[in-house]
């Protein structure tokens, strides 16, 4: 979706045109018909509200939509306006109309908020139509232009920004999308060294032999039952204090999850395609940040694997000995996304010493059961970490919960034989999970471990997303960054 922005005396070629509305505030210039039109349709602006009608204009037939923001003092406002601008996306993406000018006059909006609006719009008009061979004009898209009228001064510098973090929402929800013949370890290191090249960012690769002269035999045990050599993609970006720690963000990149030998029933397997939603924020995170050139240092790493069974799968029972030396009885080969982020976070701490580390993994469904898909487990070792992140969440929409912590949940991952077992009991199994992974945090580094499973993935459209891949986490992190890093 292209962004264009227009001086307020241009005229508008556009047929189509957007308004947003305040709260019991219809625009004092619209046409006396349609301002009574709303009013008939019980119209008054809240949030969430839609209403749309024709009037003629220089000769031309005009389609006017107006779009409720709700009150000026709302709570929410700023969720208000961008769902605001996703609806009306959402209603012309396949109008046939190819243009659409947004006329934020006298909205009273700040320019944070029009580039709230705008982001909203560009993230709702996200969709991936490669393989669809037989869309009838009807249902193809063809809104591709936004023409943007009284923007407050500051937005489209702002949006230079925001634009940025869409692009790399995109680029997650691209890699998520893809089916796992098409997305594997080595396609998804390709697919970010193609997007990322030269945004600045230093791309370095870990192989099948590299990691096991390191001895990552956790995350390598995973790949065993796979044709699909497994690999370890490190992105740097270097934009604050010379020589300055970075923070690290670790993502889970199991490109298809069968369960391996402990394998998932097949209803619904087709969804494992997007069991590398961690690696995938992570990825669209790196990307934005270095889009925007984020006045920070942040290093993104992604494991990643497929679990498959065959003759060479690891096997329930199996120990293998981590990169951190200690050793984990595999009583559950379907637990494995902690097997690769235990490697994955022992390598990043040795490598750069991070003085943050915050790791995304579809890690469980126990997650899904205690939250539904409206949130995202949050599990950490500081509270300064967490409140970070939360507040966070609630200015994007990427919304968390915090879960608790503890060395009473840690009898349940004991072994006979090995240093720990890689799942617990029955319950508490998102605690657990979490419990195992914090075995692998050294010298008390601040870590927050973001359980992702219900949110990167959604069977009906959202605010800002269609069915699909949400883009869940880039948002996040990138709010994170300019919080915390950058303010």
């Amino acid at each position: 979706m292209q962004i264009q922005f227009l001086d307020a005396s241009a005229p508008s070629p556009a047929r189509l045109v957007a308004r947003l509305v305040n709260q019991d505030a219809v625009p004092a210039d619209l046409e006396p018909v349609l301002a009574e039109a709303a009013k008939m349709a019980r119209f008054s602006g809240k949030g969430g509200q839609m209403f749309e009608g024709f009037a003629e204009r220089d000769g031309k037939v005009v389609r006017i939509a107006l779009a409720g923001i709700g009150a000026a003092d709302a709570k929410d406002r700023s969720g208000a306006i961008e769902k605001a601008g996703a609806a009306i996306v959402a209603k012309y993406l396949v109008s046939g109309e190819a243009e659409l000018t947004l006329d934020l006059t006298g909205a009273g909006l700040s320019a944070e908020e029009a580039g709230g609006a705008l982001l909203g719009a560009v993230l709702r008009s996200w969709r991936h139509d490669v393989y669809r061979t037989k869309l009838t004009d009807d249902k193809k898209p063809s809104l591709d232009r936004i023409l943007v009228v009284g923007a407050p001064e500051g937005t489209e510098a702002l949006w230079e920004i925001e634009q940025a973090v869409a692009t790399g929402v995109a680029f997650t929800r691209e890699l998520v999308t893809e089916p796992a013949n098409t997305i594997y370890p080595e396609t998804f290191v390709a697919r970010c060294r193609e997007k990322m090249d030269g945004t600045g960012l230093k791309i370095r690769v870990l192989d099948d032999d590299e990691m096991a002269a390191l001895g990552m035999g956790s995350l390598l045990g995973v790949a065993k039952g796979s044709v699909r050599p497994a690999r370890l993609l490190v992105m740097e970006w270097s934009g604050g204090a010379e020589g300055g720690k970075p923070v690290a963000f670790v993502g889970k990149g199991v490109t298809f999850d069968t369960g391996g030998i402990s394998l998932k029933p097949p209803a619904g397997m087709e969804d494992m395609k997007w069991d590398m939603g961690g690696a995938g924020a992570v990825a669209g995170t790196m990307l934005a940040l270095a889009l925007r050139k984020a006045k920070a240092n942040v290093v993104g790493v992604c494991g990643l694997v497929e679990n498959m069974p065959d003759g060479n799968a690891q096997r329930p029972g199996d120990v293998v000995t981590s990169l951190s030396g200690q050793t984990i009885e595999v009583i559950n080969t379907d637990a494995e996304g902690r097997l690769v982020l235990c490697d994955a976070l022992t390598w990043v701490q040795r490598e750069y010493s991070p003085t943050r580390i915050v790791d995304l993994a579809t890690l469980t469904g126990a997650i899904i059961a205690a939250l539904a898909h409206e949130y995202a487990g949050l599990f950490s070792n500081s509270d300064e970490l967490a409140a970070a992140l939360s507040a966070a969440g609630e200015a994007t929409g990427d919304r968390l919960w915090r879960f608790p912590m503890g060395t009473a949940y840690d009898k349940q991952l004991e072994s006979p034989i090995a240093d720990m077992k890689n799942v617990g009991g029955r319950f508490g199994g998102s605690i657990t999970a979490a419990q195992f992974l914090k075995r692998f945090i050294e010298n008390d580094t601040p870590w927050a471990h973001l359980d992702i499973a219900g949110t990167v993935w959604a069977d009906k459209p959202g605010a800002t997303w269609d069915k699909g891949a949400t883009g869940f986490g880039v948002r996040l992190l990138d709010r994170f960054v300019r919080d915390a890093l950058e303010a």
